[in-house]
């Protein structure tokens, strides 16, 4: 299949894209990374894909998670460590208690760009382009530092090259080895009613895992876990100039991560975005809000999808609390009407967020939750599968999301407020909501 040219990609139109004024320093950084080796392998995208389509049919569920935005001073053992343990405390917690394989997927290695509502900022009386990612230019609010920069796509390139080391080195090395869990949480056990819990499955795994020992059976599994990549393919010269031939298959891939997704503000059935994803052979997700109709997904699939591949499109729902239940359910009956099978993924992060009375943009713990609730109950109801979630988190203990066990209020906020975008859910928040979906897809809520 042949891919699209850049410029010609440019003349359909992409929304949501830089505005580099040196347009030979933008060229100068594509040629530089169309250079760069392959960030992820195509056999590892067909692997995530298989396992995709397992979720599809029912067979297993999906946990995505990770930063809104990643940043590029963000990028160290600690903080890709810290992600990774709650990612995986989460994925034993709901492999252990809703006996469910889990296919665990980050929002890690490439989430540096970000779509925003309005091009510029206002602070003072003073306009400046609105931050849209470290790919694209700086946080502080300065003409320099707001400047849109393409020296920044090649910054992101090594970034989360850098990221997909670490994450490598902890998922195959030894630290996601099952016997480790007491040691992932061991200072948050001490302080949570969530980690009481937790603590609790580890004793019933050690306790497992000693009778397997015993019985002489050792599997790789134990030691080892399948960890994907994932991000908004939102900017074109980054996404173009990472889409290679595979020598095996002569098929496309977007090397640049094993899953990338369409969001709701680029989803544009005739849009360049689109038309990128629909020549690739990786997994892609398409974020799905309220707007969107039955007949907007049917056409989003067909485009992306033609030979209905299994495992290859997800949809990831984001309705916001109040809207799952009425907005759903015609959905998931439509499409599922229409013989398409899909990974239906529930976002409960970005339909519920909304501005404090002391400035802070942030999430109610109870309004994601109560999103996932309503996700499951449509695909109960439907006798369709709630194939996974996908949430903002980080594995840092910060105030960005208000309630959960600790019941976090508006002035708790001020104390570790440290998202430069979206209001992420904190460690504790995170396992507890791992608790709460192992209890919905075990049926007992």
């Amino acid at each position: 299949m042949s891919i699209p040219s850049l410029d010609e990609l440019r003349a359909i139109g992409a929304a949501q894209q830089p505005t580099y004024v040196d347009q030979s320093a933008r060229d100068a950084a594509v040629q530089t990374l169309r250079k760069m080796p392959p960030l992820v392998f195509a056999g590892e995208c067909d692997a995530l894909r298989d396992r995709l389509a397992d979720v599809a049919r029912g067979e297993a569920f999906l946990l995505q998670g990770g930063d809104c935005a990643e940043t590029f001073e963000g990028v160290t053992a600690e903080n890709v460590r810290n992600k990774l343990r709650v990612l995986l405390s989460m994925a034993v917690v709901l492999t252990y208690a809703a006996s469910v394989p889990v296919v665990k997927v980050g929002r890690l290695a490439g989430q540096y760009a970000k779509p925003r509502s309005s091009d510029t900022e206002t602070r003072d009386g003073v306009t400046l382009p609105a931050y849209r990612g470290d790919a694209v230019n700086g946080f502080d609010f300065t003409p320099e530092s707001r400047a849109h920069d393409p020296q920044r796509l090649v910054d992101v390139y090594n970034a989360s090259a850098a990221t997909l080391n670490l994450a490598r080195a902890f998922t195959t090395g030894g630290y996601a080895d099952l016997r480790q869990m007491h040691a992932w949480n061991t200072d948050f056990v001490k302080t949570s009613p969530v980690g009481q819990r937790y603590e609790r499955i580890g004793a019933e795994i050690d306790r497992a895992l000693a009778f397997m020992d015993a019985i002489g059976v050792d599997p790789d599994e134990f030691h080892t876990v399948d960890f994907f990549s994932s991000h908004e393919a939102l900017i074109m010269e980054y996404e173009h100039a990472l889409t290679r031939i595979d020598s095996r298959t002569e098929q496309p891939y977007d090397v640049s991560s094993h899953f990338v997704w369409i969001g709701e503000r680029t989803r544009q059935l005739d849009g360049a975005h689109v038309e990128l994803l629909s020549r690739i052979a990786n997994p892609i997700g398409v974020k799905l809000g309220p707007t969107t109709t039955a007949d907007d997904a049917i056409a989003l699939y067909e485009k992306l999808n033609p030979d209905r591949i299994p495992g290859k499109v997800s949809f990831i729902t984001r309705f916001g609390a109040g809207k799952i239940r009425d907005g759903l359910p015609n959905l998931v009956e439509k499409v599922t009407a229409a013989g398409i099978e899909v990974a239906w993924i529930c976002d409960p992060m970005h339909g519920n967020t909304f501005e404090t009375s002391n400035g802070y943009k942030t999430r109610e713990f109870d309004d994601v939750i109560d999103e996932v609730r309503g996700f499951f109950e449509v695909h109960r109801a439907l006798g369709t599968w709630p194939g996974g979630v996908h949430v903002e988190l980080t594995g840092d203990d910060v105030t960005e999301c208000v309630g959960g066990g600790a019941k976090l209020s508006a002035e708790d906020l001020t104390h570790r407020y440290e998202t430069l975008c979206d209001p992420r859910l904190n460690r504790a928040q995170s396992l507890e909501l791992a608790f709460l979906v192992a209890e919905m897809l075990a049926g007992r809520d």
